[in-house]
């Protein structure tokens, strides 16, 4: 007979503070998995077809997709594809089914999982195994400045992915599963 599992989703926005509430409930015993490492982790995996696919389009905007040591620089890549979306699209097209696989191991390999992330709607199928969503939010300005300080990012850029990340709330919201809203100062 198989046990019973928890899992629980904890999405935001960039920058809203997931990482803090995700920490205040692995003191309770859970445990988590960060999607956003998953997505660096991935990108290396696939790097010859993230190169492959994206070269053209950073070239023709003087963007550099490599490290010196010849990692994926995911601060470009970023740039490119949060400039260009249909080039997202194609992206998560790469990576999700890998993430996916990933999430589902850890969480067949514990009773209570919360999955770290900010589009786990593009993942149905990881949702689906999630009883309740927390939805983390922050005031614009508070998120701005988290996002700067942490992440060093060009204010163009910062604006651009908030402005992707826009409706999230509403697609969360079309799942149907039970959503907790925390405003996180």
């Amino acid at each position: 007979m198989e046990k019973s599992r928890s899992v629980i989703a904890v999405v935001g926005p960039m920058a809203a503070g997931k990482n803090y509430i995700c920490s205040k409930l692995k003191e309770e015993g859970w445990a988590a998995v960060d999607a956003d490492i998953l997505v660096h982790d991935a990108i290396e995996l696939v790097k010859e077809k993230i190169l492959e696919t994206f070269i053209p389009y950073a070239e023709s905007q003087n963007i550099k997709l490599t490290n010196p040591d010849g990692t994926i620089n995911r601060k470009n890549l970023g740039r490119l594809l949060f400039s260009f979306p249909e080039l997202l699209k194609i992206q998560e097209s790469i990576v999700y089914p890998i993430i996916t696989k990933q999430i589902e191991n850890f969480i067949d390999g514990h009773d209570k999982t919360i999955i770290n992330a900010t589009v786990l709607y593009k993942t149905p199928e990881l949702l689906s195994r999630c009883e309740k969503i927390l939805f983390v939010t922050a005031p614009f300005f508070t998120r701005f400045r988290r996002a700067r300080r942490r992440d060093h990012l060009p204010r163009r850029q910062i604006f651009r992915r908030f402005h992707a990340q826009r409706n999230l709330l509403r697609e969360y919201q079309k799942t149907g599963i039970p959503i907790e809203i925390i405003h996180n100062k």
